[in-house]
C-alpha cells in the first residue's frame, strides 16, 4: 500500500506530505482545490508523461516521492524488482522518487538507485493503478484481456499454464537454433570463414590452462630476482651461518629436554617445541634448493612479455581470462562441426521442433477448452456485479478465439495459428448496454455513466486478481446519483477490503463510507495560491458530506442527513 505521499513545488502545490491508511480514503474539496493534481502527482510518479508546466511558477524543480509498504513478499513486484537488479528493503519498503526540472528533465530512483522512467513505469504501474473517466486503463486494452482472465481462473487453480510455459520455453529454444542454422548459404560461407579463421588464431597459440596466470607470476618473480635471492640467501645465512640460528634453537630443545625430565608439563611443552624445531628445519632445506634452483635466463624476460602480449591480443577479441578463450575455442568448434554437418543437424533439429510443436499445440488446444469455460464463469460474475449497479439489462461476453495467421503460422486443425507466450488464443471483452444492441468492444461504450459502472464493476473483480496493491478512483462517480450512487459506493468499498482504495468523489455515498476522509483545501498565503489538506474528524465529516447533500450552504437537516448516512454506512 502507498503510506505516505511527498509533493513539492507541483503545480499550485508548494509543499506536502501526506500519510495514507489502510482501506478507502476518499478526497474532496471544492473544484479547483487540488485534488486532480494529487492525482497527477501520483501518476507522474508511476511513469506517467511529465511536462515542465507540471514545475511550480518560479521554482527550478518539482520534487515526487512515494512510500509503499509491500507485506506479500509473493507480490509480482519482488520477482519483477530481482529482475531489474532492483533491491526492496528487509522491511518491505518500496521508495519511488521523480524530479521534474525547469528544463523537462526528469530524474528517477527506486529505493535510491537511479533508474530509467521506462523502469519506473514499470514498477510503480505493477503496484497502483489509477482510474479516471478520461484514461484508458488495462481494462481497456485488449491487449491485456487474456492475462485478465487467466489471473481470474488461476486464483483457484495455481497450476495452470505453467506445464504450457515450460513446454514453450523448449519449443522457442529450438525454434531459434533451427533459424540459426537454415540460414542462406552465402550466410553459412562467410560464418564458416570467420569461425574457421578464429579457431585457427586460438589453436595456434596453444594455450594451456591458467597460462597467463603462471607467465604473469613469473615476470614478477624476474623482475624482482635479486631482491628474492638477496633475502632467501639472508635467511639461510640466519640459520645456518655464522649466526647459527639452529644451533641455538637445538641447544634450547637439550635444555627443555633435561627439564622435561623432571616435570611433565615441560615434558609436554618440549615435545611440541622438537616438532616446530623439525619443521624449521625442513624449511630452512627447502630454502637452500630454491636458492639452488634459481637460475636468472637473460632473455626470459623478453619471451615472458611477448607471450602475454600475444595471449593479451587474443583476450581483447575471445575472453577475459584463458579459461574464457578455450571455452569459447570450444564453442566455435562445436558450432563449425554444426554447420559443416548442417543437413543432418538440421533434420535432427527439424524433427525435434515438429515433436515439440505438436505437444505445445495440444497442451494450447487444452489452455483454449480452459479458457472458454473460464470465460462463462467470468461472464456471470461480471453480469451480477452490473446488476448490482442498476444495469441489469446490460449483456457482458467474453470472446476466446483462435486467430487464423496465414503468413508464418503453424498447421492446426484445418487453419494456421501463431504460437506465443498464452497459448494460441486470443481473448476481449465485449459489452452491450442496451437490448437488441450488438456487443462491442468494451473501449467503444460511449454513456461516461454506464463507463463508469462498468469499469467498477470489472474493478471489483480483477482487484484481487491482479496484485495492485493500491487503487485510485479519480471522479468515477461522476454521472450518477442515487441508488446507483450508493450501490456505487458499495462496490469501491468492497475494492478497498483486498487493495488500498484513494478515491476523489464528489458523492456524499462514496465519501460517508469511507474508513479516512482528506479535505483538499485552496488557500491564498502572501499572494500566492497554495494547496493544503487535512484529514477530518467525525464531526468535520458530517459538516463536509451536509454541504455535499445540499450543494450549498450547511443546514441542520443535511448535517442530520450526512450523520445518519455516515452511520448506516458503517453499520
Amino acid at each position: 500500500m502507498l503510506t505516505e505521499l511527498s509533493i513539492k513545488n507541483f503545480a499550485i502545490i508548494d509543499e506536502l506530505h501526506i500519510p495514507f491508511q489502510k482501506g478507502l480514503t476518499v478526497l474532496t474539496g471544492e473544484t479547483g482545490a487540488g485534488k486532480s493534481i494529487i492525482i497527477d502527482a501520483v501518476g507522474l510518479l508511476i511513469g506517467g508523461r511529465g511536462s515542465v508546466e507540471y514545475v511550480r511558477h518560479g521554482e527550478k524543480k518539482a520534487e515526487l516521492e512515494g512510500l509503499f509498504i509491500i507485506d506479500d513478499t509473493e507480490h509480482p513486484v519482488y520477482q519483477k524488482a530481482r529482475e531489474l537488479g532492483i533491491d526492496i528493503m528487509e522491511d518491505h519498503m518500496l521508495v519511488l522518487h521523480r524530479t521534474i526540472s525547469h528544463s523537462g528533465k526528469s530524474i528517477c530512483r527506486i529505493n535510491g538507485k537511479l533508474t530509467t522512467l521506462a523502469l519506473l513505469k514499470e514498477i510503480g504501474q505493477s503496484v497502483l493503478d489509477i482510474h479516471s473517466q478520461h484514461e484508458t486503463q488495462a481494462l481497456l486494452n485488449q491487449d491485456k484481456h487474456m492475462e485478465l482472465l487467466d489471473y481470474f481462473y488461476q486464483s483457484n487453480h495455481s497450476r495452470f499454464k505453467k506445464h504450457y510455459q515450460k513446454l514453450f520455453q523448449q519449443w522457442k529454444e529450438l525454434k531459434y537454433k533451427y533459424e540459426a542454422n537454415n540460414k542462406n548459404e552465402q550466410e553459412l560461407a562467410q560464418r564458416i570463414d570467420l569461425l574457421e579463421f578464429q579457431l585457427n588464431e586460438i589453436q595456434n597459440a596453444d594455450l594451456q590452462p591458467n597460462e597467463d596466470e603462471d607467465l604473469t607470476d613469473e615476470r614478477n618473480e624476474l623482475n624482482h630476482f635479486e631482491l628474492i635471492h638477496k633475502n632467501l640467501n639472508d635467511a639461510y645465512a640466519a640459520l645456518h651461518g655464522e649466526q647459527k640460528g639452529l644451533d641455538w634453537l637445538s641447544h634450547a630443545a637439550n635444555n627443555l629436554e633435561e627439564a622435561g625430565e623432571h616435570n611433565k608439563d615441560i615434558q609436554k611443552l618440549n615435545q611440541q617445541y622438537v616438532d616446530h624445531y623439525y619443521l624449521i628445519e625442513e624449511i630452512s632445506y627447502q630454502i637452500r634448493q630454491h636458492l639452488e634452483n634459481m637460475d636468472y635466463e637473460p632473455g626470459r624476460l623478453e619471451l615472458i612479455e611477448s607471450r602475454l602480449h600475444e595471449i593479451d591480443q587474443l583476450k581483447r577479441k575471445y575472453g577475459q581470462s584463458v579459461e574464457e578463450i578455450m571455452t569459447y575455442s570450444a564453442k566455435i568448434e562445436e558450432e563449425l562441426d554444426e554447420i559443416k554437418n548442417r543437413d543432418q543437424h538440421l533434420a535432427n533439429l527439424s524433427e525435434m521442433l515438429q515433436e515439440a510443436s505438436n505437444d505445445l499445440l495440444l497442451e494450447a488446444k487444452e489452455l483454449h477448452n480452459i479458457r472458454k469455460k473460464a470465460a462463462k464463469q467470468l461472464e456471470k460474475a461480471v453480469i451480477t456485479e452490473l446488476k448490482d449497479l442498476y444495469l441489469e439489462k446490460t449483456n457482458f461476453q467474453v470472446d476466446v478465439f483462435i486467430p487464423n495467421k496465414e503468413k508464418g503460422g503453424i498447421p492446426f486443425e484445418g487453419k494456421k495459428v501463431a504460437l506465443h507466450q498464452g497459448g494460441i488464443d486470443q481473448v476481449r471483452f465485449l459489452i452491450s448496454t442496451n437490448p437488441g444492441e450488438p456487443v462491442k468492444e468494451l473501449d467503444r461504450i460511449a454513456s461516461g455513466g454506464e463507463m463508469s459502472r462498468i469499469m467498477l464493476a470489472l474493478k471489483n473483480i480483477f482487484s484481487k486478481h491482479q496484485g495492485i496493491t493500491s487503487v485510485i478512483f479519480d471522479e468515477v462517480d461522476t454521472g450518477v446519483s442515487g441508488r446507483v450512487a450508493q450501490s456505487m459506493a458499495d462496490k469501491i468499498y468492497n475494492i478497498s477490503i483486498g487493495s488500498q482504495v484513494l478515491c476523489i468523489t464528489h458523492l456524499p455515498q462514496v465519501a460517508s463510507i469511507a474508513d479516512t476522509h482528506l479535505k483538499i483545501e485552496k488557500v491564498i498565503k502572501e499572494n500566492r495560491t497554495h494547496t493544503a489538506i487535512q484529514e477530518l474528524s467525525f464531526e468535520q465529516r458530517i459538516d463536509e458530506i451536509g454541504k455535499m447533500i445540499t450543494g450549498a450552504e450547511l443546514t441542520e437537516t443535511s448535517r442530520t442527513h450526512a450523520k445518519e448516512l455516515i452511520e448506516m454506512n458503517h453499520k
